[in-house]
């Protein structure tokens, strides 16, 4: 990171961020060409590293680049709010960011797919006694993102 005076590295405060984000996009590489989704998401830290959780159809171009492709880049923020000036140069902008990367791929058994959609319910409503029926669990394809590496930053 160009700018070590906006990294944040308290864990705390890494967490406090990822909540406050209301979504993840995802990049992925389609021959070439960059496909960028934007998804609801849930979290969990394993082994002191994250792991993020998604749903969606269980078919279309983001399930075949799944397979095809699991190496992805992501990219999450929050707080936005331009700062204006008299001048072009000096108008800043306020936000909170995190970027990274990982692998991707389906959630593994019927446990990871319950677990998975809970930490989306969790993140989205800040609830976490949700149920779902077995129809429910059927019908919704559960995939995650194992981070492999990430960076936070903040600029007041």
């Amino acid at each position: 990171m160009r700018r070590k005076d906006r990294e944040i590295t308290d864990p705390g405060r890494i967490a406090e961020i990822m909540d406050d984000c209301a979504c993840c996009r995802i990049g992925f590489n389609d021959n070439g060409q960059i496909y960028i989704v934007p998804l609801n998401f849930g979290y969990r830290k394993r082994n002191g590293r994250y792991v993020f959780y998604f749903h969606g159809a269980g078919e279309g171009r983001k399930i075949g680049l799944i397979r095809q492709n699991p190496q992805v880049g992501f990219e999450m923020d929050t707080g936005y709010c331009l700062h204006t000036a008299d001048t072009a140069c000096g108008h800043s902008a306020r936000f909170q960011s995190i970027i990274g990367n990982g692998t991707v791929s389906i959630a593994d058994g019927a446990e990871e797919k319950k677990d998975g959609l809970l930490a989306v319910m969790e993140h989205a409503t800040g609830r976490s006694d949700w149920e779902f029926t077995e129809n429910m669990m059927e019908k919704v394809c559960v995939f995650k993102l194992e981070v492999e590496s990430m960076s936070c930053k903040e600029h007041a």
